[in-house]
């Protein structure tokens, strides 16, 4: 009997499954985009953004301040916040400490000395608040212009010329002020600059407020000429943090005119307590409350949970780990600004107690004090 022949097996053809790389960080490329994400508002693009992070060993996230005046939360705390969460991912974070600018937008009188005063201090300010500066970089505006100025003058000539003054007037709110304000023809100029600073900068990311939003989408429109695609190739992406409110009824967002619309960075506890109790927070509203958004871009930003102590006759203490479900609670009434209030009040100046402490002696006491005897203009 014939032994049968064995049927020959056909091997499947391996497949290679190629492993991410390590990136310096440690994290995934899913955990650094979910978390530079989480940074914004809005973001112009997420695919841009993820390929942007896959393939870039070091890109660079900017944003630009005008030195003028105190410090408030949204400043301080909030984009300490994000400025953390970007670098954590391996992003470079160049802050433009934009003092022509606030010279041309009037703040401190125009008086560039003062400016420059006040860009200190918010330097000093976020080096207290927890910061981590490893992979932030300051540049001043005058300084570093003037170090190339050809290139950035050239910048935004082209910028202008290639813009109606329709276009950059509808910029006008990237100042503070609206289109139909009266404004100085040193504040046509703005707009454009501010444009230029993006690719002076080499940034990838800007990283602005949500109020930035048309000079920044202003940047991305001039990639559209074919021949600045060429030169810079790829649109900056945008992440546009929210705004944070002020703290009386209707108030879009802090004002430093108006010092009981703000928690400031050096504000005493008693200040804050104050300010807070005092401010809009109507029970079971969530649409347009201040409290609730510092609860939630502030705190849970930061710390992921807060705990509401109150009595048992109110509930009894509870430690809430999403801000989603304190929200909930607050819009069925299970919760009430009046033991809200106390818990914010706490959070916030845990948060502040450091820079409190960088400002109570020396040169920074000295620095502050410098500060506070400053006329706010706009």
């Amino acid at each position: 009997m014939e032994e049968m022949k064995k049927e020959e097996v056909k091997e499947e053809p391996k497949v290679e499954v190629k492993e991410e790389k390590k990136h310096p960080s440690g994290l995934t490329l899913d955990e650094r985009f979910k978390l530079c994400r989480s940074i914004g508002q809005e973001c112009i693009s997420e695919v841009e953004l993820r390929a942007l992070l896959d393939k870039h060993p070091k890109p660079i996230a900017y944003d630009g301040f005008e030195p003028s005046g105190r410090m408030h939360i949204a400043q301080g705390i909030l984009k300490a916040i994000n400025v953390n969460k970007l670098t954590k991912c391996g992003v470079k974070f160049v802050f433009w400490v934009a003092d022509w600018f606030a010279m041309l937008n009037n703040k401190m009188g125009g008086e560039l000395k003062k400016i420059k005063k006040v860009g200190e201090y918010m330097i000093e300010v976020w080096r207290a608040a927890g910061m981590d500066l490893e992979n932030v970089e300051f540049k001043w505006a005058q300084e570093e212009i003037n170090k190339n100025p050809n290139e950035y003058w050239m910048l935004v000539m082209d910028i202008a010329r290639r813009n109606s003054i329709a276009r950059i007037k509808r910029c006008a709110t990237i100042m503070g002020r609206g289109e139909g304000d009266h404004m100085p023809s040193a504040q046509i100029l703005y707009p454009a600059m501010q444009c230029a600073d993006i690719f002076f900068l080499r940034a990838n990311i800007c990283q602005l407020g949500m109020d930035q939003r048309k000079v920044n989408m202003l940047a991305r429109e001039y990639l559209e000429h074919k021949d600045v695609r060429k030169k810079y190739r790829f649109k900056p992406i945008i992440l546009s943090h929210p705004m944070l409110m002020g703290l009386k009824q209707g108030q879009a967002k802090m004002s430093k005119s108006d010092p009981n619309s703000a928690i400031f960075m050096e504000d005493e506890p008693h200040q804050v307590k104050k300010k807070i109790n005092g401010a809009y927070c109507p029970p079971g509203v969530v649409k347009d409350n201040p409290i609730l958004c510092y609860t939630e871009h502030i705190i849970f930003n930061r710390n992921g949970e807060l705990e509401i102590v109150r009595t048992e006759e109110n509930g009894g203490n509870k430690l809430y780990k999403s801000y989603q479900e304190l929200e909930t609670d607050y819009k069925e009434g299970n919760l009430h600004p009046g033991d809200l209030k106390p818990a914010v009040i706490k959070a916030i100046n845990a948060m502040l107690d450091p820079v409190r402490k960088h400002f109570a002696s020396g040169a920074p006491k000295q620095l502050l004090k410098q500060i506070r005897s400053f006329k706010v203009t706009r």
